[in-house]
């Protein structure tokens, strides 16, 4: 086979990426293409952008960082914009491929994209061959049918990790043969419809997209502070770089891979024990694993009202006042307005925040928790479909959830976490 596409997506990385291994070992040369479709820059019918500024920023620079990580081997990478099937069939046309090589999807609208494109592939005599690369534990592996997979996380967890074994990571490839790749252009925020947002300086994190950022950023929170020692303890704070490991961005876009994570975990228990912590980042990747599992089982349960249970609930109106009130920060609870200050200004937020947020919206402010799953996308850096709208459906009672309502006391979350009101103080002015 003489020259074959790799067609990145949130898979951009080069350091344990299966698409680009199988491609390398099956081809002459590869040509690696990324297109912005275009459809993930429109408004989704909740009235929210599905891409916004900072995840957009943070595209950028992951792009940017993958081409050069691609032309330190001998290749580079070609973008393309508009929609996927259009513009991959053009690339197969001029480089008169045969088969395009891509990470495999789970949920609706990308599955539904994927089969689009091999649609238009068809017609051109090339075939397209997916590979999943996001998860720890590949389906294949699982102690169960995907159909089969417990609906529960602690039943799906016990059994898998007694019974599946995680693979090796795929090191980085030495070489790769491509014919000449044109020097990258990006489209501008502009071009995207978006206008640059910079991240407010009391963020958590100053996120940087990329490959080397990611891998800087585990060797920083692993081996340099030892901070995977106390993850357990520190993992519920809000205020800080290191409370958390803080790699949910790079993992949304796959610049990272679970497996890379877990390899690195296993070296650094090696270097310094293993106690709950090491063992817990291990266990909230495993969540990671179970909503794309879920995903995989139910596909486009996940955004009816109902969720995945099955009574069918009336679907709850809109308020226009409290949605906009929740989205600024102008609730009644300072709690929760600090929360979504950090979030608008940040485009992040700690773990314990989005459930208090969420439950607040689902249970205080009672109202259709898929606007807040649809705000969320926009705003999220660390964005992932799966993950995004599962624990939403999560906490709203219609997900994964075996207690059938799960209702925060807003006032004594912010007691518990932020008994001082040090995060309060940072972003309420």
């Amino acid at each position: 086979m003489k020259t074959a596409i790799v067609w990145f997506k949130t898979d951009l990385r080069v350091t344990d990426n299966e698409v680009l291994c199988r491609a390398i070992a099956e081809s002459e040369q590869i040509v690696p293409v990324y297109c912005f479709d275009e459809s993930h820059f429109e408004t989704t019918p909740y009235g929210f952008k599905k891409t916004g500024s900072f995840r957009a920023q943070f595209l950028l620079e992951s792009l940017i960082d993958l081409d050069k990580n691609l032309r330190e081997l001998g290749s580079g990478l070609l973008i393309l914009k508009g929609k996927p099937e259009e513009e991959l069939a053009k690339v197969v046309n001029l480089y008169k491929s045969k088969k395009v090589f891509a990470k495999r999807e789970v949920a609706y609208e990308e599955k539904q994209t994927e089969q689009l494109v091999q649609k238009a592939l068809f017609k051109l005599g090339c075939e397209i061959e997916t590979f999943s690369t996001s998860t720890l534990y590949c389906a294949e592996d699982l102690p169960f049918s995907i159909k089969d997979i417990p609906d529960v996380f602690t039943v799906f967890r016990k059994k898998t990790e007694k019974e599946a074994r995680i693979k090796e990571a795929l090191p980085k490839p030495t070489r790769i043969n491509s014919p000449e790749i044109p020097k990258l252009i990006l489209p501008t925020l502009q071009e995207l419809n978006l206008e640059f947002t910079a991240i407010d300086s009391r963020a958590a994190i100053q996120f940087k997209g990329g490959e080397t950022e990611a891998i800087k950023r585990l060797n920083h929170y692993f081996f340099e502070t030892k901070s995977l020692s106390i993850y357990k303890e520190t993992r519920n704070g809000m205020v800080g770089a290191n409370y958390s490991s803080k790699f949910s961005a790079w993992l949304a876009l796959g610049s990272i891979s679970p497996r890379y994570i877990y390899q690195e975990i296993r070296k650094y228990e090696n270097e310094n024990g293993a106690n709950d912590s090491t063992y817990w980042l291990i266990f909230e990747l495993l969540w990671r694993d179970f909503f794309r599992f879920m995903f995989k089982k139910h596909q486009t349960k996940f955004f009816l009202y109902s969720g995945i249970k099955t009574e069918n609930k009336n679907s709850k109106s809109l308020n226009e006042k409290l949605l906009s009130q929740w989205i600024n920060g102008a609730t009644p609870s300072d709690f929760i307005n600090a929360n979504m200050i950090e979030l608008k200004k940040t485009g992040f937020m700690s773990n314990r925040g989005r459930q208090n947020v969420a439950s607040y919206f689902c249970n205080e402010l009672n109202m259709d928790w898929r606007f807040g799953a649809a705000y969320f996308e926009e705003v999220l850096i660390d964005y992932d479909v799966c993950s995004n709208w599962g624990n939403w459906a999560y906490l709203a009672g219609v997900g994964n959830d075996p207690r059938t309502h799960r209702f925060f006391n807003i006032e004594k979350q912010a007691n518990d976490y932020d008994k001082n009101k040090a995060f309060r103080d940072l972003w309420l002015e």
